[in-house]
């Protein structure tokens, strides 16, 4: 029974536990969407990293088309969805930059190649060819030999603050349940019920 009483973020992270254990594949996947400068929506999947500080925290480039939307328009949805358990977590909010501080640490978690790629990559611009970007890879991974790959500067993280949660449960004959929270201007969380 879904208790709409209790911290949003207590229900994420306990659904977020019951997927995993269930071996729903990359559980942690989540929809991002943006919207350019000229309203033109855009969607791609990246990896829920952390929740921490309120927010749900991703990474990638800042100067990808994901990173210009988010500059020119900081509102976004995530949206899990796990469809082997019949659940979907959809989230509305606004995108921050993390800390440069927060940034590095992860980063220096990455795996080498993901590293070098980051440098490598002008991650959503048009490239002369495939083998181009294996030659960038192969540039970086000279200079940075025998050495710590450092964070690029135009690569770090984003972490969404909520302003809506949807917690969505499905059922038979299309009666979903569907269990909003939407964060009020004192800080609190005013909740009901929304219909299928």
């Amino acid at each position: 029974m879904f208790d709409i009483n209790k911290d949003p973020f207590e229900h994420f992270d306990r659904l977020m536990k019951e997927a995993v254990a269930k071996q729903i594949p990359e559980a942690n996947a989540m929809s991002v969407a943006t919207v350019d400068e000229k309203g033109v929506p855009s969607v791609r999947i990246v990896y829920l990293k952390e929740v921490s500080q309120g927010g749900f925290v991703f990474y990638g480039n800042y100067n990808s088309h994901k990173g210009k939307d988010i500059e020119t328009n900081p509102i976004v949805c995530l949206n899990f969805h796990w469809p082997a358990i019949w659940q979907q977590i959809r989230i509305t909010g606004k995108a921050e930059k993390i800390s440069a501080a927060e940034s590095d640490a992860y980063f220096a978690t990455r795996a080498r190649l993901s590293q070098i790629g980051a440098w490598a990559s002008h991650q959503s611009e048009t490239i002369p060819a495939l083998d181009w970007l294996s030659r960038r890879v192969q540039e970086y991974e000279k200079q940075f030999d025998g050495q710590v790959v450092p964070r690029p500067p135009h690569w770090g993280g984003w972490r969404v603050i909520p302003t809506e949660i949807e917690f969505w449960f499905g059922l038979g004959g299309r009666l979903h349940e569907r269990h909003i929270y939407q964060r009020t201007e004192d800080g609190g969380w005013k909740t009901f019920l929304r219909s299928p």
